[in-house]
């Protein structure tokens, strides 16, 4: 069962000469004279707004959407959804008032914006924590669940398929941020083609098991009649994972932080707008919007398909492991089941997932690395060229590290639900320094540096302090106790400043200029038009 045929090497292979022969491309057509750091890490004006859009989305989506999605939606069901809905409401927010303050400022790193904000103290603080978390965290887990999800459904080895993901997201990132970024619109395309294929066959079977001779229509009412409990947008306390995803902090509060955090402080994520005008940043970012509205269908609804055919006797051994059944199983389970040829497509989708989240964390490394680590304080006469070179030396190194320590993850049980909330413990605290920073003039450079400080201490407080206190001390959901950081960090930070305010003459150096904040008429309405979808769904889910 866990074998390609020849037909899906085909088609593999096709995938990979297209990729690299459309990368190979681009990297020669849009080569300039002499070696320009911004052009390399940013693509500056070579991007289009349908490159950024399919960029973003190309780098957040990997193998844990495929696979730990659907585990979560065979689990829990389409409250799982919430992550990817509520992102495309937040990508808005991200366009019109976060976006512009970057580019009216020419914010090309995330440090490089506390640098100038505040102080090279905080920027190198918040430098060295990125690189750490993006090369051991970040790189290594994607790695490791690239590889786990790959060797699950074929029978290439689990440390073949580490090389193999390492080597080819190398080539494709050397090429620099336009080559991603134009790669990353085929890898979008078969991500979709190959989720959207998985997914009607997924819908097929049900329909057959139940009669209905392939009509996916019908399936559909089969799922909401079969598993009603799986379509609630928003979970009660007495549902068994309320604490993973606690009602309406999946609306406001935690999820809000965790998606602003996210796609507006992400160096990996914001990177992709950083080299575009104003309107070409805000239509590839509502692009973006759009397309995370349709990740559910080829992420979510397998798990709750996979669910219902379980329910009714289907697949009871390939779910099972270790005597328990097990949701991460669902998403293999159902490649499995696809025909020779169309397993190839839905293989490529997968392995397009993987490899463009890791060319687009490998880039975002060497961009902190050479700018605000190498130029500023190992090499500072370095020239674009030798800058460049570091850049393409950090993809090559941060890789290998990562491609070493990704097997030791094999210990943990659940390490996408583990990787996520132990990054979460910095993630309000990010936020705040980054909101106050833009918004408020007052903000000093000694509440930011307090503000880095003690968001993990408090996250780690927070988590750890019921068991200490033998439930004494609340036990907070995840989303909750980020919630709870953001809050205290931004009054700490707040206090700090109001009590020992900034000494005269010290600029606030950030450009605040309100006229940015204006968007187009045709903006607006695609931006209403994806609000008025979004409340439509949790209206009818709700």
């Amino acid at each position: 069962m866990h074998t390609l045929q020849t037909a899906d090497y085909i088609v593999f292979f096709v995938y990979f000469l297209l990729i690299a022969g459309y990368g190979y491309y681009v990297y020669r057509s849009k080569k300039t004279t002499g070696s320009s750091a911004k052009d390399f890490f940013l693509a500056e004006g070579a991007l289009t707004w349908w490159a950024i859009g399919a960029s973003l989305i190309a780098s957040n989506i990997s193998a844990e959407h495929f696979i730990g999605m659907s585990g979560s939606g065979f689990a829990i069901g389409l409250a799982i959804s919430t992550y990817e809905w509520m992102s495309a409401a937040v990508l808005i927010i991200v366009a019109v008032w976060i976006i512009p303050m970057y580019l009216r400022n020419r914010i090309y790193t995330m440090p490089q914006f506390l640098a100038l904000r505040y102080s090279n103290s905080v920027s190198t603080i918040m430098a060295v924590f990125w690189l750490l978390v993006y090369v051991f965290v970040n790189l290594t887990s994607i790695i490791y669940l690239g590889a786990l999800a790959i060797s699950s459904i074929s029978s290439i080895s689990f440390e073949w398929c580490i090389a193999g993901l390492s080597v080819f997201s190398i080539l494709v990132t050397l090429g620099g941020m336009k080559v991603i970024g134009y790669t990353d619109v085929i890898q979008v395309l078969v991500l979709l083609i190959g989720g959207l294929v998985t997914t009607y066959l997924a819908l097929t079977l049900l329909a057959d098991k139940f009669g209905y001779e392939g009509n996916i229509l019908e399936a559909l009412g089969v799922l909401r009649k079969e598993a009603p409990e799986h379509f609630h947008m928003i979970l009660n306390e007495s549902n068994p994972h309320y604490k993973e995803l606690p009602g309406l902090s999946v609306l406001i509060g935690g999820m809000l932080i965790n998606n602003l955090a996210y796609w507006g402080c992400n160096q990996y994520i914001v990177q992709r707008a950083l080299g575009a005008d104003l309107k070409t940043a805000r239509n590839g970012i509502l692009f973006a919007a759009f397309l995370k509205l349709l990740i559910p269908v080829i992420a979510v609804l397998p798990g709750i398909i996979m669910y219902v055919l379980h329910q009714n006797g289907m697949f009871q051994q390939e779910m099972m492991a270790d005597g328990i059944v097990k949701p991460d199983h669902a998403y293999p389970t159902l490649m499995n089941l696809l025909p020779a040829g169309l397993k190839g497509v839905a293989f490529a989708a997968l392995t397009a997932a993987i490899v463009a989240s890791l060319a687009g964390k490998a880039n975002s490394i060497s961009t902190i690395y050479s700018l605000d680590i190498h130029k500023k304080f190992i090499r500072p006469e370095a020239t674009e060229k030798q800058i460049v070179q570091v850049g393409r030396w950090a993809v090559i190194i941060s890789m290998v590290i990562a491609a070493l320590i990704a097997p030791a993850l094999k210990s943990l049980d659940q390490a996408y639900q583990f990787i996520q909330e132990y990054v979460g413990f910095f993630s309000p605290g990010v936020l705040a320094i980054f909101l106050l920073g833009m918004f408020w003039k007052k903000t000093t450079n000694a509440a930011a540096l307090a503000g880095a400080v003690i968001t993990i201490p408090l996250s780690a407080v927070l988590k750890f302090l019921p068991g200490w206190t033998n439930g004494a001390f609340p036990d907070y959901p995840f989303l909750d106790r980020m919630t709870i950081t953001f809050v205290v960090v931004t009054v700490v930070m707040v206090a700090m400043s109001l009590l020992k305010p900034k000494p005269a003459g010290d600029a606030h150096n950030i450009v605040l200029d309100k006229s940015l904040f204006k968007v187009s008429p045709a903006f607006i309405v695609a931006s209403i038009f994806i609000c008025a979808i979004l409340t439509a769904l949790y209206t009818i889910f709700w």
